[in-house]
């Protein structure tokens, strides 16, 4: 999935002017592609709309559903777990269920939202919503920067608001949304980083410099490649699954400099990335990252109780050359390592989750997840207009979008070895990164939630699809006005099949005949 060439086929909105060529100094192989548009104004005015559309929708009603006022599902660990971090100063020191196995950064946010509101839903769901809601700008913008199309960007915002993955997350004091906010922000940071690369690149080829080694040049320090590996080192310190991403990132920056660099005629590009940008990648995506993790755990270090602090002369012997506070540490990180990978379903004390799922039933949604339910006579569920009542809450892929998962899947690749579309390749990345990891540990105990980081790269993969059928600027009234009907026909069936989920997703009291009709595959019961 590299690109050889920088052919793209963007798109713009209805009424712009067509994208103009680069000055004629840059080579044609080195073009960055069509402008980004000019309507920078409305720009920034979609972008914020589309962003205060989402935080209505994350918000509203956030202290619904909880279980009788005390959290619902996995709120039940890290909420309980944010609230002594807060009390204890940013530390845990009760390992008494042997469930403290995620680094703290997550725990964190929703400390703040408890500090903020109080030990109650709104304080333990406000840093999830804010975090989805910044999501939906991110990729908006992201969405505008790939398209080269402000409406595009909105309706990729659109999208991810319609999400019901990332709608449940985002209102859940959970980890998930947060690693996926950090993952969204980290991919929009390699994009600018890769316009800049090749911004460097055409100056140094009109200024002439460009082959004063077969090598290529060097291109500096990049603080926006810096700025993805301390995103990346955030997403490691709310959960692991950040480690996927490290790697595959890593290897999309280097491969993005060596397609670069042959497109400015280096005579040696790929030994040109490898002697230039591979080890500066490594430091900025990987020395950068291992470093930001072990600063969130400033707390622990700085601790006298906290879980496994003082483990060295306990539980494990010192070694004189490792000093005992990061000893201890290595020991801490061990036992959770080995709590993840003895967490075997069927396995002795663990048995079968109800609502377990393996991940090749992740992109279509084949088993979502219900993290409430309450039916008459319990007051909790009344309320509905009919005589039997239920209110769930259920984590669903909104069907319109996941449910094209796999068309999305097999229409990027296309894209990306067929036509060399280098942005089909990034979104596709981006997407398998959380998903093919866990095919390689199939007896672990895995659930649905997982998928949360992936939901931004399923909205954008089909939003460049979306771009496709719409045609380029330059097409025909005819072809483009088709291309408008397709489009906005789908979005439509999106937002409809997003209000048809509402009830749903949110936990809103219903008949138990409506109940029934939601759910529409029998894996969803």
């Amino acid at each position: 999935m590299v690109m050889a060439s920088e052919r793209r086929d963007s798109v713009v909105d209805v009424g712009e002017a067509p994208p103009i060529d680069p000055p004629l100094t840059v080579a044609p192989a080195l073009r960055l592609g069509p402008p980004m548009p000019t309507d920078r104004l409305r720009g920034w005015l979609v972008t914020l709309s589309v962003s205060l559309l989402g935080a209505i929708v994350r918000f509203w009603n956030l202290g619904w559903p909880t279980d009788r006022g005390t959290p619902v599902f996995d709120e039940k660990y890290y909420v309980v777990q944010a609230w002594e971090m807060l009390r204890n100063g940013g530390y845990e020191n009760n390992p008494g269920y042997e469930v403290v196995v995620h680094p703290p950064l997550g725990k964190y946010l929703i400390a703040i939202g408890e500090w903020l509101f109080g030990y109650d839903a709104i304080g333990w769901r406000f840093a999830s919503a804010l975090a989805g809601t910044i999501c939906v700008f991110l990729v908006v913008w992201i969405g505008r920067r790939l398209t080269r199309s402000t409406l595009l960007g909105a309706l990729a915002g659109v999208l991810l608001i319609c999400d019901g993955v990332s709608h449940v997350q985002s209102r859940m004091g959970m980890l998930d949304i947060f690693g996926a906010l950090f993952v969204v922000v980290a991919f929009g940071c390699l994009l600018v980083d890769r316009d800049q690369v090749r911004g460097r690149l055409a100056t140094a080829l009109h200024e002439g410099w460009v082959a004063e080694s077969v090598f290529g040049p060097r291109l500096g320090f990049r603080w926006w490649r810096f700025a993805a590996g301390v995103s990346l080192g955030l997403m490691c310190a709310v959960k692991w699954n950040g480690l996927y991403y490290i790697a595959a990132f890593g290897l999309l920056t280097v491969i993005w400099d060596a397609t670069s660099r042959r497109a400015a005629g280096v005579e040696r590009p790929w030994v040109g990335a490898l002697v230039r940008d591979v080890l500066p990648a490594l430091w900025a995506i990987v020395g950068v990252a291992v470093l930001v993790y072990l600063g969130s755990w400033w707390a622990w270090f700085g601790s006298e109780s906290g879980v496994d602090r003082h483990a060295v002369g306990n539980q494990v012997q010192a070694i004189s050359w490792i000093p005992d506070a990061l000893r201890s540490f290595l020991f801490y990180e061990g036992n959770v390592l080995h709590f993840h990978e003895t967490l075997i379903t069927g396995a002795q004390g663990i048995g079968t989750h109800p609502w377990e799922s393996k991940p090749w039933t992740w992109p279509m949604g084949l088993r979502p997840m219900l993290y409430y339910i309450e039916q008459t006579p319990s007051p909790y569920a009344a309320g509905c207009g009919s005589s039997q009542c239920v209110s769930a809450q259920m984590l669903i892929g909104t069907p319109a979008m996941w449910w094209l998962a796999l068309p999305m899947i097999g229409w990027s690749l296309w894209r990306a070895f067929a036509r060399l579309d280098w942005r089909y390749t990034a979104v596709l990345v981006a997407y398998l990164a959380d998903l093919l990891p866990w095919f390689v540990e199939i007896d672990r105990q895995m659930f649905f939630f997982y998928t949360t980081p992936m939901a931004p790269f399923l909205v954008l993969g089909l939003v460049l699809a979306c771009g496709d059928i719409l045609g380029r600027a330059r097409a025909g009234a005819e072809r483009r006005g088709t291309g408008l009907l397709v489009v906005a026909s789908y979005v439509g069936l999106v937002v409809a099949n997003f209000v048809w989920l509402w009830p749903v997703l949110n936990g809103v009291p219903i008949s138990a005949a409506q109940w029934q009709a939601e759910l529409w595959l029998p894996s969803w019961r």
